[in-house]
């Protein structure tokens, strides 16, 4: 290693496998994490040394966003103890370089394959897979794709390391005026925040064909439904939202009432309840992907064509079900609009995301957001509980299935809650769980209100609209509330069972008590996990979302609070 230079004032350590360590407890963490993360993605986060890994993708990312090999290899210059090794600074030119040389334009009704490197053209359409998808070649111009291989071949091409950037336009889809309020239905000003203005005009980019169809990643709790509606002002076209279940789904339709001048009649739902295909509809994805049986088409999936709608928004973007996929491969014509916060997906298929929805065009990175107050600044703690001898014997006896419920319904939990309780005595706290029956023991326990899935939906809003007004300071719910239940004065969580690590809950929990308070503008997330079981392993999965949206994580010893 004696041809770099070492600076051991530096933070981060940049390997030939592309792989960067950095030191949580350097002075330069924040300002090092904040410039690698528009082209690294987290995988590991310990407590001392976080890995990062440079990926093809997460550079194209970098690229689509207009980021150049030369800025990269400058922040990684920046902050790396031992310089860069050369190997990674030729990767880096040449895998962004390939983001672009391949591309999608129309010429007058077709759509053409072309590029400026006639042999890289020649090289890729003689693979049977991307050839089977053109129809003819054009003396010098390029390949016209077959009418509906827009998305195949991009897919293809992704797959054989190329990127392709797609500026073949889309259609205007059908009319629908839509203006902002200036004071909205409820009687409170409303104007776009700086960010979400700046993340509408990245995705619609003037109305360029290069605008139009990508993702952008916001944190919990920054308002991507506003930034979605942001979108559909730009565009003034009927509009399709796809989102997580009918919970979500009313929430963007009382938004939408709400801040925009839009007539009730013009906006509909689409959900296992109600099937109203209006010029602006809101869907589950539940619905879009429900079929009789697994030999049956998917009945609902024709919604895509039931109108000519001028833009679809995919809300949380990393969910999006398989089958959800497909169709959208053949409806590339139309503008596509991803809001997530997070671009991991727990499947691998980001690279579908990618292509099918398009790149990420914009991030506004936490951090940002809590400096200007827009979100709070949260407090994450991993709680560890000892278990008791006789459930420790029941717990080794167990299968790997209920092993982790029986972690997860470990007794000693009540104590914790209790203790959390008191020391949390004005704040409003929600107490979140996977079991129902833990959650009924609890809620006797402690005399608490529940809600759960046998709650009827009555007595839950009223239950959701005390807790917001203030008349009950404590509310215990099971995984109905994980998504897109706005409890935004919520600023204690305590979950005390979770499902299997997955990042998205952990996201939609935190996003639950992210939103801006009065006061101290904190909010306190706890985790309950038993020590040394698979909770505490699947935990992990937990933290590195956590860590990776930037929050602070502590770990502490039941025995040293209780």
């Amino acid at each position: 290693m004696s041809h770099l230079s070492y600076r051991p004032d530096l933070p981060m350590i940049v390997q030939s496998d592309r792989t960067i360590l950095l030191e949580t407890q350097h002075p330069l963490f924040t300002e090092a994490r904040q410039a690698i993360s528009g082209f690294a993605e987290l995988i590991k986060s310990p407590e001392y040394m976080h890995t990062y890994r440079i990926t093809p993708l997460s550079l194209w990312n970098a690229a689509a966003g207009g980021m150049t090999p030369e800025q990269v290899s400058e922040a990684l210059t920046t902050y790396s103890k031992y310089g860069v090794p050369p190997t990674i600074v030729r990767e880096l030119e040449e895998t962004m370089s390939r983001y672009g040389r391949i591309r999608l334009e129309k010429s007058g009704d077709d759509i053409l394959l072309i590029s400026d490197d006639p042999l890289i053209l020649t090289e890729l359409t003689s693979y049977k897979s991307v050839a089977q998808l053109l129809d003819e070649s054009r003396a010098d111009e390029g390949f016209i794709i077959k009418p509906y291989a827009r998305g195949l071949i991009k897919q293809e091409l992704i797959h054989l390391g190329y990127p392709v950037q797609d500026i073949a336009g889309y259609t205007a889809g059908e009319s629908c005026p839509v203006s902002w309020r200036e004071i909205t239905a409820a009687g409170r000003p409303f104007a776009l925040r700086s960010y979400q203005d700046e993340a509408v005009r990245a995705f619609h980019s003037g109305g360029a064909a290069t605008g139009g169809s990508g993702v952008l990643v916001l944190p919990c709790g920054a308002g991507k439904t506003v930034i979605g509606l942001g979108a559909i002002c730009q565009l003034q076209t009927a509009t399709l939202i796809v989102t997580t279940n009918t919970t979500s789904v009313r929430q963007w339709i009382s938004e939408l009432l709400d801040k925009t001048g839009l007539d009730p009649s013009l906006v509909g739902e689409y959900t296992g309840d109600r099937k109203e295909v209006k010029p602006i509809t809101v869907a589950t994805y539940q619905i879009l992907t429900f079929r009789p049986s697994a030999e049956d088409e998917f009945p609902h999936m024709k919604l895509f064509s039931e109108r000519d709608w001028g833009l679809i928004i995919y809300d949380e973007v990393h969910l999006l079900p398989a089958p959800v996929f497909r169709v959208t491969s053949g409806i590339q014509a139309t503008r596509r609009l991803g809001l997530t916060a997070t671009l991991v997906r727990e499947d691998g298929r980001e690279e579908d995301v990618f292509t099918l929805i398009g790149p990420k065009k914009y991030e506004v990175p936490w951090k940002i957001m809590e400096e200007q107050g827009w979100i709070a600044e949260a407090l994450c703690r991993e709680i560890r509980l000892p278990f008791e001898p006789k459930w420790r014997e029941a717990y080794a006896r167990a299968s790997t299935r209920q092993k982790f419920r029986i972690a997860a319904e470990n007794p000693r939990k009540l104590e914790v809650v209790r203790y959390l309780l008191d020391q949390h005595s004005h704040d409003q706290v929600l107490i979140i769980g996977q079991y129902v029956d833990q959650l009924d023991q609890m809620a006797a326990a402690l005399g608490l209100p529940l809600i759960t899935g046998k709650v009827p939906e009555s007595e839950r809003e009223l239950l959701y609209q005390q807790f917001k007004k203030g008349e009950i300071k404590r509310l215990i719910v099971s995984k109905v509330a994980n998504f897109a239940v706005d409890l935004p004065d919520a600023n204690v969580a305590i979950q005390i069972s979770g499902t299997f690590g997955s990042r998205q809950e952990e996201a939609q929990r935190l996003g639950r008590i992210l939103r801006p308070k009065p006061d101290d503008n904190k909010a306190h997330f706890y985790t309950l996990v038993t020590r040394d079981t698979r909770e505490q392993e699947f935990s992990l999965h937990r933290q590195l979302f956590l860590v990776e949206q930037g929050y602070p994580y502590d770990i502490i010893e039941m025995e040293t609070l209780v």
